[in-house]
């Protein structure tokens, strides 16, 4: 979905919009799922990234500016937990019952007017 709102910073505020949202690329180089006993299922996945493209626009009460973006985010680590209880029916199900992510670097890329 589209972000946007206002956010004030000195004096006045920053309409802002972020649309077109898109994600090119994704990559998990180091992956792994083990079970763990008692609970469920554990995720880990090390030094992901992905790219992020997205239109940008700004205006505040001195000016405004538009363009294009991309957002690569890097050294990213996710440890996700999903416990697999049976439910009413007898069936496996599953849920995420605890997720931890940290994320390296991230590097912006804005390509406007000005």
């Amino acid at each position: 979905p589209d972000l946007s709102g206002y956010e004030k910073f000195g004096l006045g505020n920053v309409k802002y919009n972020i649309s077109r949202i898109h994600v090119t690329a994704v990559e998990f180089p180091s992956a792994s799922i083990s079970l763990v006993p008692g609970t469920g299922i554990k995720l880990v996945i090390g030094n992901a990234s992905l790219t992020i493209d997205m239109n940008w626009n700004i205006r505040t009460w001195m000016f405004k500016d538009s363009g294009r973006s991309t957002v690569y985010i890097s050294k990213v680590f996710v440890t996700a937990i999903f416990s697999t209880p049976l439910d009413n029916t007898g069936h496996t199900s599953i849920s995420l019952t605890s997720c931890r992510t940290t994320s390296g670097d991230i590097d912006i890329k804005l390509n406007g007017k000005s």
